[in-house]
């Protein structure tokens, strides 16, 4: 009887991370699928540069649209519901989207797809989470790495969509029944009973009693360490972005690769992204996360920049790997260190650094569509090193040691 009664939820545990893991891996594969099909939409529906950075900056614009709602789909569904219907809803905005025969519902398609993105976003990190509560250490890491192979997968099973002649409907139909099945079927493994939530920490005498000059600093440090993160985090998802919205039209249009093989600089990038998230633990453990953001921010400057210096499709495509690599550990070290700042209340500190960030989604299509327009796009996809410059200046705020548990509440 005692023996078995801890398996239970050890085992119950290690399902729940696997379902998790899935949702992440859907997450992923899902997007990825579209993104190779992005050079025939532009050109089936005759957009200029500017205006197809527009359209492809509704699927970031739903993102921040919904993002602020996905905590109360989370109270209403829980967490693993929510997830599990944002995928759902996110495949059929993506279906819609590769079908659209306008602008107009291309863009509304794409805003579908981010909204519901965000949710799922949302709720499997906040699902993941429960799960490490219960682990009683970090796992989240693994699950941002389950989610780089979904979009190495969802890639790849683009590229062969492509190269095997299936129409967008058919391959885009595929993608969205295999995905919504799979995170169905995660679903039922998922923690079950009501969302755990951290508990409230008494205030201190010691806090209390603290001097108001103390507090405000410790505001104003607070604000200041929170704005860099969001700036940490914003330098990764411009890098993510450059490769999913502009690596393949580069290396199709302005260096003449065959379609297939141009969908390789977004697959490289998150290819290279899940090896740095594979072994950025130990990385950061051996080196400190200073260091290691550091290090990934000059890598990311030297090998895009390289590329795009010294333009050729196999430099490019190492060069958006490089990108990959650099970036790995931006976003979790950001989002993780936001949720340790002192006065905020645990998981607030995430929360805002996750919706501040896609800013950078948001903002990034449109400015290098411009920017591309005006020059050309070699030069649009300088942002991808500055990005790596940005993360290089600003590490500084991460912290070395252990970052497996909140201090003191």
């Amino acid at each position: 009887m005692t023996v078995d009664a801890p398996s239970r939820p050890a085992l119950a545990e290690r399902q729940a991370r696997v379902a998790v893991a899935v949702l992440f891996f859907t997450n992923g594969a899902l997007f990825a699928n579209l993104l190779p099909r992005y050079p025939q939409i532009k050109a089936d529906l005759d957009m200029s540069n500017a205006v197809y950075g527009l359209a492809v900056a509704a699927f970031p614009a739903g993102a921040i649209a919904a993002g602020l709602a996905a905590g109360a789909a989370i109270r209403r569904l829980g967490s693993a519901r929510a997830a599990v219907l944002g995928t759902l809803l996110t495949g059929v905005g993506i279906l819609a989207a590769g079908l659209a025969d306008s602008v107009a519902l291309f863009a509304g398609a794409l805003f579908l797809a981010g909204a519901m993105d965000a949710v799922t976003d949302v709720a499997q990190n906040a699902h993941g989470l429960r799960v490490q509560r219960r682990y009683g250490r970090s796992i989240i890491n693994s699950f941002h790495a389950i989610w780089s192979i979904g979009a190495v997968a969802g890639g790849s099973m683009a590229a062969a969509a492509i190269a095997l002649g299936l129409s967008r409907g058919q391959h885009l139909t595929i993608s969205a029944v295999v995905f919504a099945v799979a995170a169905c079927v995660a679903l039922r493994y998922c923690l079950s009973g009501p969302e755990s939530e951290p508990a409230t920490a008494p205030e201190s005498d010691g806090c209390v009693d603290r001097a108001a000059g103390h507090e405000t600093a410790a505001r104003r440090r607070t604000v200041y360490v929170l704005a860099a993160l969001v700036l940490i985090a914003t330098a990764g998802t411009l890098v993510e972005d450059a490769g999913s919205s502009w690596a393949t039209l580069y290396l199709s249009g302005s260096l003449h690769a065959s379609v297939t093989l141009a969908a390789f600089g977004y697959i490289a990038l998150v290819g290279a992204q899940f090896i740095g998230r594979i072994i950025g633990d130990r990385l950061v453990d051996r080196f400190g996360q200073p260091t290691v953001a550091r290090a990934g921010g000059l890598i990311t400057a030297a090998g895009m920049g390289l590329a795009l210096a010294v333009p050729s499709v196999p430099g490019t495509i190492l060069g958006f790997a490089a990108a990959g690599f650099g970036v790995a550990t931006l976003v979790p070290a950001a989002m993780h260190e936001a949720d340790e700042l002192p006065g905020l209340k645990p998981g607030s500190g995430l929360a805002i650094v996750s919706w501040l960030m896609r800013l950078g989604f948001l903002a990034s299509p449109p400015i290098v569509g411009l920017v591309t327009d005006a020059t050309s796009l070699r030069v649009g996809l300088l942002v991808v090193p500055l990005a790596g410059l940005l993360a290089l200046l600003l590490a500084g705020v991460l912290r070395n040691g252990n970052t497996s548990s909140r201090p003191g509440t």
